[in-house]
């Protein structure tokens, strides 16, 4: 039986933009980023709500990609899966791997929507943003689906044993988090191994829960990164 191709497997990935090039997706490269379309969660400050959904448009071809690849080799260093939800794409290994044959390095922004999907992926990356979206008992709240907690820290788990470089990150809105959660969560983070965390503040302007209200930033803020500050390798606050 003929080996696969991973090149006409990428074809089939689902994508529902381009970013031909950025400073910040992955630390300390220049890179794309490939939007893949769809996701199962519906997280309410959410700034990509277009990506949300399983469009059935043709959205943006594999060979755009490519195309960009061979037009940046020299200039670009990775490119960086975003979405949506990446993982959720069956043809996301292929797609990888067809990067990786390219010589760029992998990516990969992610929440862990599916721990099986994230185990199958997590061998052709180089790096992972993990979105660590609350205290496991609290995920619920903001992603609006059961179950969902066990499925992030069960994803975070793995990819804390695969080896693979990363950084958690961790969306701040106001009105679904308040300072004591917000330093609980990064005492379990790095009660479980955790070495690199970011703390991402939500952007009000634009979210797929409109109806979420601007809420101020506590009195107490600077306080609480201060302390953070103290139990990581590594730790920053930024906009979302």
């Amino acid at each position: 039986m003929p080996t696969p191709n991973p090149k006409s497997q990428a074809s089939a990935l689902r994508i529902g933009g381009l970013q031909p090039l950025t400073t910040l997706d992955y630390p300390d490269h220049l890179a794309c980023v490939v939007f893949c379309q769809g996701c199962a969660w519906h997280c309410r400050y959410c700034h990509n709500p277009e990506l949300t959904h399983r469009s059935t448009e043709p959205g943006v071809p594999w060979h755009d990609v490519t195309d960009l690849l061979e037009r940046r080799q020299g200039l670009l260093q990775a490119v960086v899966f975003s979405g949506g939800e990446a993982t959720l794409q069956p043809a996301l290994p292929a797609a990888m791997q067809a990067v990786r044959e390219r010589g760029f390095k992998v990516g990969l922004h992610t929440a862990g929507i599916r721990p099986g999907s994230l185990s199958r992926v997590l061998p052709y990356c180089d790096w992972v943003g993990m979105d660590v979206k609350a205290l496991e008992e609290d995920c619920q709240l903001i992603t609006g689906v059961r179950g969902s907690g066990r499925a992030n820290w069960t994803s975070l788990e793995l990819l804390l044993a695969s080896g693979v470089e990363y950084e958690c990150r961790t969306t701040v809105h106001w009105g679904l988090f308040d300072l004591q959660q917000v330093q609980r969560l990064g005492e379990r983070l790095a009660g479980v191994g955790v070495r690199r965390f970011v703390v991402q503040l939500a952007r009000a302007g634009r979210m797929l829960d409109m109806g979420l209200s601007h809420t101020a930033t506590p009195a107490e803020v600077q306080r609480v990164w201060q302390y953070l500050g103290q139990l990581f390798d590594r730790f920053e606050v930024r906009e979302a």
